[in-house]
């Protein structure tokens, strides 16, 4: 029997998950009725969470009335999202493994039609793009699309503009993402690196059901840095074509400032165009090095090989290791 996998990360979920669980039940018990011989599971991850999220899910265990057995792991600390998205892949069994959040905002009820296109059609993954940024800030929305396109110009990353974390992948794509135990994730990148046959599929942006986002602009800044140091060296490309530049600048300064004193006798004048001079000349120099000093402090973390996530706790006692 073919197992259908929903890995679901958490953090601080307590007020939709039971929301989310809900309809994902509904929506198995309606694929059921149309693929008699499909079953489900649903991999629960808890980021860490500080409120009663872990006692949904080990309720969640006990529930007979659920459409997919349930199974559920709990990190020591929040590793967050790329991090529980791994474990969440590591952990599942199934033959098609989807991921999707717990806030609805990806709506359960497009996996009939995703899993019925993986049946008919060849594709090794489906992926789901929003068409808009209804409900998003102006700012925020704009930053996203200069994001997208200057990534998609820089890296070998295929990766979509409005693109979710919600998609249905066949085994074989979930081993190729697994195989990629990188420390600093982005699985957006990863997704688009590892290749595999695409259909991607649009839906109206759906607002939560319950909570607040726990994405602040700063913290999708700092994600879209890693994203670009993770897939694309054109930042130190760009570090050292500054420098080159600035070598030819200098080269003509001094040409100019030795053929000025010859002709003019008068080194001292243009003191503030010199004091100009100097400070963008710093500028750029510090730029430079607080690239390099990105791709250092990746490279830094990699290199330690610290586990991606700790497991505290697991409905399966013997997954309870680092990870």
């Amino acid at each position: 029997m073919p197992l259908l996998s929903a890995v679901v990360p958490c953090f601080n979920e307590e007020d939709s998950l039971p929301l989310f669980l809900s309809e994902l039940d509904k929506v198995c018990k309606k694929m059921r009725d149309e693929w008699p011989d499909l079953s489900f599971e649903a991999v629960l991850v808890d980021d860490g969470s500080s409120d009663g999220t872990l006692t949904i899910m080990r309720n969640a265990v006990s529930n007979a009335e659920y459409g997919f057995h349930v199974r559920w792991i709990s990190f020591s600390r929040n590793f967050g999202k790329e991090a529980a998205l791994y474990a969440g892949l590591r952990h599942s069994h199934g033959d098609y493994v989807a991921t999707l959040d717990a806030d609805m905002q990806d709506p359960p009820s497009l996996l009939p039609q995703m899993y019925s296109i993986l049946q008919t059609e060849d594709y090794d993954n489906v992926a789901t793009r929003r068409q808009d940024r209804k409900g998003e800030p102006p700012i925020r929305s704009w930053f996203a699309h200069r994001f997208y396109n200057l990534i998609n110009h820089i890296s070998n990353a295929d990766i979509v503009d409005g693109a979710r974390d919600f998609r249905l992948m066949k085994r074989p794509m979930v081993d190729a993402v697994l195989s990629m135990c990188e420390y600093n994730r982005f699985s957006k990148g990863i997704y688009g690196w590892v290749g595999f046959k695409t259909k991607w599929i649009s839906y109206e942006n759906v607002d939560r059901v319950a909570g607040n986002t726990k994405w602040s602009f700063l913290k999708l800044f700092a994600y879209a840095l890693d994203g670009i140091v993770a897939f694309s060296t054109a930042p130190l490309v760009l570090a050292s074509l500054i420098g080159v530049l600035l070598c030819v600048v200098a080269f003509v300064l001094v040409i100019f400032i030795v053929v000025r004193t010859l002709m003019f006798g008068d080194p001292v004048a243009g003191w503030p165009s010199l004091i100009c001079a100097i400070t963008f000349i710093g500028g750029a120099q510090l730029l430079s090095v607080g690239i390099l000093g990105q791709y250092l402090a990746k490279t830094y973390l990699e290199t330690k090989r610290r586990p991606i996530y700790i497991v505290r706790l697991s409905s399966e006692p013997e997954n309870n290791a680092q990870k």
